[in-house]
Formats: C-alpha cells, structure tokens, sequence
C-alpha cells in the first residue's frame, strides 16, 4: 500500500495529495460526504484542517479518514 506524504485542501472541497512513489494530483472528496460523521466537513474552515495520520490517511480532527489506497486509486484514475 502506498503512503500519503502530504496533502493541502483546495477551494471546492478537493484535495491536493501526494504520495510516496510521485503519484499526486487534486481529487474532489465532496461526493465522500456522507452520513453524520462527514457533517463537520461541509464547513470549509473545518475542512482545511486535514491532515496526515501516522498511516498515510487523510484526517480531520473528528476522526473522520479517506483510506490512501482509495485516493491512490482515484488518482491513476484520472490520469488515464
């Protein structure tokens, strides 16, 4: 499995992210936005403070992740 190394939120609710073998690109997570967990995240000032967990996953402090692999994949994706 491939490791986030950074990530920095864009207007519009994407993501920049950056992996560890170079793979990186902008993928909009707003269509991940369900269920309550994901409520807090609709307030952009709540949705710039993502960040890495100690696995590579995207974060926010509600303990709310993205799991890599699905953003990795998201990622190969679109550059096809």
């Amino acid at each position: 499995m491939t490791r986030a190394v950074y990530v920095e939120p864009k207007p519009g609710w994407r993501l920049y992210v950056r992996f560890e073998d170079g793979i990186d690109g902008v993928v909009d997570v707003s269509t991940s936005f369900r269920g309550p967990m994901t409520a807090p995240l609709r307030d952009e000032s709540f949705f710039r403070q993502v960040f890495l967990d100690e696995f590579g996953a995207v974060s926010w402090p509600n303990g709310y992740d993205l799991a890599p692999d699905a953003l990795y994949d998201r990622l190969c994706k679109q550059a096809e």
